[in-house]
């Protein structure tokens, strides 16, 4: 499968690039970032992958994370796909922006016109792993997942869903429990329907109801005063209390100001966020990725 180069940037000793290609998988031009190490230029290295949230491009991880440091340091190539299909040309795809362009939330639709095109499940699961380890200096036996909002349920749902495909998973203010929130009831009835039980096989804390697989730790994060949170957008807890009744470990952080009686809010759900804790994630996937 034919690559372009869209961008090239050296970076700490690396290299932070963007590609395209044709998607057979979501029948349209898609970009992806990939950032090469300086361990790349001798030897195969882990992958490590970046799932964004709404409305987001392959554009904001890579300019705002701050994350390229970390990754030279630790060898990692860090992959960061877009969110959607682009310019299927698809009725209503453009009327919002928690639905349609921006917003594909990791499923793969089956209801019209969003199944022709909106399959980014499979795209991240199989479509894109396979692209990147065909042309780049990649371990594929060592990928890991981590990913922000609606890409930190993303994260979540493939790591749950595949057992031992990821060898460590992390998530920055996920939405935890898509069924039980108005950003997942919109796109997951949109996508797969009216009928609910199908939804459950793309929510995180339904899945790790049932998870068998491989022992799975993993690390979230959450700003204390992200206005989703407080919205009801997010639903930590019911992902932290399924995993506790499952014994599955995970660690979450509440995040915020360094000085309670500071007048300033503390962390939220922006890149600012991100920014502030990206080195202990690229940390904690490191230690899973290493030899």
């Amino acid at each position: 499968m034919a690559l372009k180069q869209v961008s090239s940037n050296k970076c700490f000793e690396g290299f932070q690039k963007v590609f395209e290609h044709d998607s057979a998988e979501l029948k349209c031009k898609m970009k992806f970032g990939i950032y090469l190490p300086p361990k790349a230029e001798t030897g195969k290295c882990p992958v490590l992958y970046w799932l964004s949230g709404l409305t987001c491009t392959e554009q904001n991880f890579i300019t705002k994370a701050g994350f390229q440091q970390a990754a030279a340091e630790h060898g990692l190539i860090v992959v960061a796909p877009d969110t959607s299909p682009r310019g299927c040309n698809i009725e209503g795809e453009d009327e919002s922006w928690d639905f349609g362009t921006g917003a594909g939330f990791y499923v793969d639709a089956t209801e019209d016109p969003w199944k022709t095109n909106y399959r980014m499940y499979s795209y991240i699961k199989d479509e894109l792993p396979k692209l990147i380890n065909a042309n780049f200096p990649t371990d594929p036996e060592r990928m890991s997942i981590f990913g922000h909002s609606m890409g930190g349920h993303g994260a979540l749902i493939l790591a749950l869903k595949n057992p031992g495909k990821y060898k460590s998973v992390s998530a920055f203010a996920p939405i935890c429990n898509p069924i039980q929130c108005q950003w997942g009831k919109k796109a997951l009835g949109g996508y797969l329907g009216p009928d609910t039980s199908k939804w459950e096989a793309y929510d995180a804390t339904q899945l790790v109801k049932s998870y068998s697989g491989s022992r799975l730790d993993i690390l979230i994060d959450q700003g204390k005063d992200d206005q989703f949170l407080s919205a009801g957008q997010l639903l930590p807890d019911n992902f932290i209390a399924a995993c506790t009744e499952q014994k599955i470990p995970v660690v979450f952080r509440l995040q915020q100001a360094s000085c309670f009686c500071s007048p300033w809010l503390g962390y939220d759900h922006s890149y600012f966020f991100i920014a502030s804790f990206i080195n202990d994630h690229i940390k904690h996937h490191a230690k899973y990725l290493s030899v």
